[in-house]
């Protein structure tokens, strides 16, 4: 069973398609999850009870914070990394190498290594995508070897990236 880094961020939607659309697809496909979740993310889906049937579909915990010094690492490290959703804010940070929350740390630590595949499916509206730093950011992802695609009506099109 391969490991997948399952990373999210808050997006319109994360309550109700996560697990629906990405996790249990994974799941089903036989990845290993390991799923990291920014603050904001986790926040939400604690709202809609939805940590717990996260928690459901891997025998690893589900995180959101990094761990204190001397605890052991609770997650591997994953073959495959799916940021999705990944937020606009998110693109952006893991472009400029910013890690300011545990899902971009675990992220912004593979980006770059070649025997680590790293899908990111972002959401962003419209406008955001006819922002001046907005290409730069996909260009520098993308340069580092991220496949990099937008989220359409139906989230689960975010495996497709996935290696077989």
């Amino acid at each position: 069973m391969r490991n997948l880094g399952l990373v999210a961020s808050s997006c319109g939607g994360l309550d109700t398609r996560f697990r629906a659309e990405i996790a249990e697809p994974a799941a089903a496909r036989g990845w290993r999850l390991a799923i990291t979740l920014t603050p904001t993310a986790a926040r939400w889906l604690a709202a809609a009870d939805e940590i717990g049937k996260l928690a459901a579909l891997t025998d690893l915990e589900v995180r959101s914070e990094s761990r204190l010094p001397g605890e052991p690492r609770p997650h591997p490290d994953p073959d495959v990394f799916l940021f999705a959703p990944a937020s606009a804010n998110s693109v952006a940070k893991l472009a400029l190498g910013i890690a300011d929350n545990q899902a971009l740390t675990v992220v912004g630590d593979a980006l770059g290594d070649p025997a680590v595949t790293i899908v990111v499916g972002y959401q962003v509206r419209d406008e955001r995508s006819g922002h001046p730093a907005w290409q730069r950011h996909l260009d520098a992802l993308s340069s580092a070897g991220v496949r990099l695609f937008r989220l359409d009506e139906s989230w689960s099109t975010a495996l497709q990236g996935l290696p077989a």
